[in-house]
């Protein structure tokens, strides 16, 4: 499975290049868009060439008009939670990428799920622990 990720402005610059660098293929919002590019602009063009989505958006899923271009141009949307910064989120996102494969492989989109941080607990015991992926939407 080829995977294309598009990361949206709000990760800004090392979040993306940290995936990169990991060997991932990334289109980063700003090179592809104004910075006041509405997100509606950009799921479009997610959906329309097969991307998936990634936002630190939480919010996105409760914006009638985001989660209507969500589902009007069948847009695969990740949304990484978690309180740390871009590169740390960045670094959990490579290392949740086997479980991200799996909730990926066999699913269509429109749909928009969670990647979450490992918990602290886990980070300890095992740094580099993977997070977890779950379906926000629909449910």
């Amino acid at each position: 499975m080829s995977l294309v990720f598009f990361t949206d402005r709000d990760l800004g610059k090392r979040f993306p290049e940290i995936l990169r660098a990991a060997g991932l293929y990334v289109e980063r919002h700003d090179d592809l868009f104004p910075e006041s590019c509405p997100d509606e602009v950009w799921l479009q063009h997610v959906g329309s060439h097969g991307r998936i989505a990634i936002t630190h958006d939480s919010r996105i899923r409760y914006k009638p008009n985001e989660l209507a271009a969500v589902l009007r141009h069948r847009v695969a949307l990740l949304v990484v939670s978690g309180k740390a910064s871009y590169p740390k989120l960045a670094e959990e996102f490579v290392a949740t990428m086997p479980r991200i494969v799996t909730f990926l492989s066999g699913r269509q989109p429109p749909f928009i799920a969670r990647v979450k941080r490992p918990t602290p607990g886990e980070s300890k015991r095992c740094p580099g622990a993977p997070g977890t992926v779950s379906l926000w939407y629909p449910r």
